[in-house]
């Protein structure tokens, strides 16, 4: 059921992404007075209200923790959650509308957002150790069945979120040294890793230079994992998959192969636009 779990969810995964890079969320957030990398932070956030930076830098964990505390001590001292929260919903609205067209209203749509719903309602009162996902969980659901499917995939997003950072924190990794494993496996350049989270060189030489001293990475100018370190990394991606799949184990695999079916198309187009609006920004 794990691999289940974990191909629903990659499968779907750009329905939420994709309001990260959409224009018309940088815009929303700008009529706030919210620009840049605070607009990330404050939306990404606000469902847990107009907290002190400390708490969002906690559950953001691999960001540089003085760009999570400027953008967000910035975010709330032009704005308020509510209106970020209002602003970021409005915008996902737009996004998917512009994207997926007269899909939106379509049966398929209608039925996937009623699985995926059903699937995070079945873990809604999961929450112990899951602040992102206690704070949008709390959220009002939304009423039409594409943005239903939209916040149901942010639900399970932070749920897995959660899940990871716990994981990330029983191997005794930093935030920094999560990003440094993750560039070791070869799934994100690391100089993309570095920069996006606004970490220095000289942080992540010292970051890798830990963890060639505990045995997780060798070489020296693109470290890779040690056989010890391949294992942990290993051990932290089951522990993650482990203590997200409840929501898709609930509904069942039929419903979880159905939900990949009726996804697949929404998602294509969206991951096809995310391609486009990320090669403007190069």
């Amino acid at each position: 059921m794990i691999e289940v779990a974990r191909r629903t969810w990659r499968i779907l995964e750009p329905y939420h992404g994709m309001i990260y890079f959409a224009p018309e969320a940088a815009a929303a957030y700008a009529e706030l007075g919210v620009t840049g990398r605070a607009g990330y932070f404050a939306s990404r956030s606000a469902a847990l209200g107009a907290v002190p930076a400390p708490v969002v830098i906690a559950t953001f964990y691999n960001f540089n923790p003085a760009l999570v505390r400027e953008s967000i001590t910035a975010a709330w001292a032009t704005t308020a959650p509510d209106a970020v929260l209002a602003a970021r919903h409005d915008a996902a609205d737009r996004a998917l509308r512009g994207i997926l067209g007269d899909a939106i209203s379509s049966p398929e749509m209608r039925r996937a957002a009623a699985l995926l719903r059903e699937a995070a309602e079945t873990v809604a009162d999961d929450v112990t150790g899951r602040p992102l996902f206690a704070a949008h969980a709390a959220l009002p659901w939304p009423t039409e069945p594409h943005l239903v499917l939209w916040h149901a995939q942010t639900l399970l997003r932070e749920y897995r979120g959660d899940a990871h950072i716990a994981a990330l924190l029983t191997a005794g990794l930093s935030g920094i040294e999560a990003l440094v494993t993750h560039a070791a496996s070869g799934a994100v350049p690391a100089e993309t890793l570095r920069t996006s989270r606004s970490w220095s060189e000289e942080d992540w030489n010292r970051a890798v230079a830990g963890l060639r001293e505990r045995d997780w990475l060798t070489g020296d100018t693109e470290p890779t994992f040690t056989a010890a370190g391949a294992a942990r990394r290993a051990e932290i991606e089951q522990a993650t998959d482990e203590n997200s799949v409840a929501p898709y184990a609930r509904i069942g695999e039929p419903a979880c192969a159905e939900l990949q079916e009726l996804g697949r198309p929404f998602s294509r187009a969206l991951a096809a636009k995310l391609m486009r609006w990320a090669s403007t920004r190069l």
